[in-house]
């Protein structure tokens, strides 16, 4: 059970929680944006305790009327068709995640419901399940509450049957929407939330993402000292990655690292959510940037994510992804 009496960080945000329950004013929908492992379900799962009138179960995991959707697919623990598959049959995994790594990352999630390697989604199943449950009476008489975990992947017939209880929602109901990339949430379920930007804090730095951030690091010092030999190296190492989940994890990592960049370049470091150990090098590196570079190579990574699933040759896209920033810079 977590201890949210001993958590740390994101202290402007969790006040504005909970002052939100003191005056009675809390919203239909609210949208959390973390970093991949930075925290934000700990944060919500407090603010629902305040909701909850600080119900022990919802800490738990097993508040009868608190319900979890996240991206599933058939593997290891769980097989069926996977557009009939749901949420609540992988809920015994999420919950020991949870309780043992509430900062959990996706590709821990992946491991931890026996689905790794494999590209997961939230599929009308999950949608059609929370509509029904959410027609009938809460089953302690008070609030209810979905938790949708990753809404990016949301495919087309869920995100459109999520769109239409968000427009109407039932009578004390709250949502909360905790994502990786709000700019993939389609735009009509995020323009109906209230958006809350949760930042990591040092405890939430996982090994993967020191990992990550050295290739990142090196792919960004040898571009600005215009080393393409050594840039190019790093997208070999790159392309020899795992697995496409992994490859496609580091371009979202990548991503990240770009937002944090242009919010240096324009002087909101607060924004950025640095810790101490990363601070000095995005400093330094975001001083030898052009300002347009930072939007432009997301452009350009994105790109490098969407060839990934398409199965195209790795060895070819990160290549040609290094000499399209490198010609940027």
């Amino acid at each position: 059970m977590m201890d949210f009496g001993n958590m740390k960080g994101n202290e402007d945000v969790r006040k504005a929680l909970h002052a939100m329950v003191q005056t009675g004013r809390i919203p239909h929908a609210l949208m959390f944006y973390e970093d991949d492992g930075g925290g934000a379900l700990p944060v919500a799962l407090e603010f629902l305790t305040d909701v909850f009138g600080g119900s022990g179960k919802v800490a738990r995991l097993i508040h009868p009327d608190i319900h979890f959707i996240f991206p599933i697919t058939t593997g290891s623990k769980v097989s069926g068709t996977v557009s009939e598959l749901r949420s609540e049959q992988f809920l015994t995994w999420w919950r020991e995640l949870v309780a043992g790594n509430p900062c959990f990352t996706e590709e821990e999630l992946a491991e931890a419901l026996g689905i790794e390697g494999k590209a997961a989604g939230i599929n009308v199943a999950d949608a059609k399940a929370i509509l029904a449950k959410l027609s009938l009476t809460p089953v302690e008489g008070g609030w209810q509450s979905v938790v949708v975990y990753l809404p990016e992947k949301m495919n087309a017939q869920a995100a459109n049957r999520l769109l239409k209880v968000l427009e109407e929602p039932p009578l004390k109901t709250v949502f909360i929407l905790i994502t990786h990339a709000p700019d993939k949430v389609l735009q009509t379920i995020a323009s109906r939330c209230q958006f809350l930007r949760v930042l990591p804090v040092a405890s939430t730095i996982h090994a993967a993402d020191e990992a990550r951030l050295d290739l990142f690091s090196d792919l960004m010092e040898a571009l600005v000292d215009r080393n393409l030999p050594a840039a190019l190296e790093v997208g070999e190492t790159l392309a020899a990655l795992g697995s496409r989940e992994k490859q496609k994890t580091f371009c979202k990592f990548a991503n990240a690292c770009m937002r944090k960049i242009f919010l240096l370049q324009q002087q909101l470091p607060a924004l950025a959510g640095l810790n101490e150990q990363e601070e000095p090098f995005f400093v330094r590196i975001s001083g030898r940037l052009k300002k347009s570079f930072p939007r432009t190579a997301a452009a350009v990574i994105d790109r490098s994510y969407q060839l990934i699933e398409r199965n195209v040759n790795q060895k070819v896209l990160f290549c040609d992804m290094v000499d399209r920033l490198y010609m940027m810079i």
